[in-house]
């Protein structure tokens, strides 16, 4: 049965400064939530119909009606997780790199950690405007690819003036990507949706890159973030 405690707790954990302030997030659906028990993160408490056959303490048998009060979905999936957000990893620059420049959609976010976790990325650099990576939205978009990837958030500015290694960053007007010699380990920068790459940031951009279009009419002005990240990162990965 569920408490005004617990229902109270999981309700405010919708909110970045509640999921920060107590160290949890949510996390639905059978198939994710299995996804998180078989990593490194920490559950807190499970809530669901079903049993998983985990610790008892943890977990809590509820009824669909419950499960629908508490569940951020318009078609709750059977459970709902409370998990600790881990602590900071130290950033391994060994490899590629993908750097997020104040991405504000939770679906985009939640696939580019997807594509990350696809192509072998192990190290995603987040700004600190980007959008929260346990968001709700988030974490559903990642289909539990949230486990497998290193997500920082840092002050992107200080984070390339620090590093030594080649920065790329997606532009309209950037040489084409199929052209351009790429290195098996770098920084590839993607910007803000309506915005693109800042001001600040561009300024530490030593190689701007674009995908070319290939339409006659070529009216198109610009692809999803997400979907040119899964074109960027075929190019720099299939060259290796």
């Amino acid at each position: 049965m569920l408490s005004k405690s617990q229902i109270k707790l999981i309700t405010s954990l919708k909110q970045k400064k509640y999921r920060q302030q107590h160290g949890f997030f949510v996390v639905e659906g059978i198939k994710t939530i299995k996804e998180l028990l078989h990593s490194d993160f920490k559950l807190h408490l499970l809530f669901t119909t079903e049993s998983f056959n985990i610790n008892a303490k943890d977990e809590v048998l509820i009824t669909e009606s419950d499960l629908k009060r508490i569940s951020f979905l318009k078609t709750p999936n059977k459970a709902l997780a409370i998990f600790k957000i881990p602590e900071f990893k130290a950033i391994n620059q060994s490899g590629l790199i993908v750097a997020l420049d104040a991405i504000r959609d939770p679906g985009n976010l939640g696939t580019i950690i997807r594509l990350c976790d696809w192509f072998g990325i192990n190290e995603l650099v987040c700004s600190k405007e980007t959008v929260d990576c346990y968001n709700p939205k988030v974490i559903q978009a990642t289909m539990g690819s949230i486990t497998r990837v290193n997500i920082s958030y840092v002050d992107l500015v200080s984070f390339l003036k620090e590093s030594n290694l080649l920065v790329f960053g997606a532009f309209m007007d950037g040489e084409n990507v199929y052209k351009t010699t790429l290195p098996e380990k770098g920084i590839l920068v993607m910007g803000n949706e309506a915005n693109g790459v800042s001001n600040e940031v561009e300024k530490f951009v030593t190689e701007k890159i674009s995908i070319p279009r290939f339409g006659d009419v070529q009216a198109t002005e610009s692809l999803n973030v997400a979907t040119a990240t899964a074109i960027l990162l075929s190019e720099f990965c299939r060259r290796f």
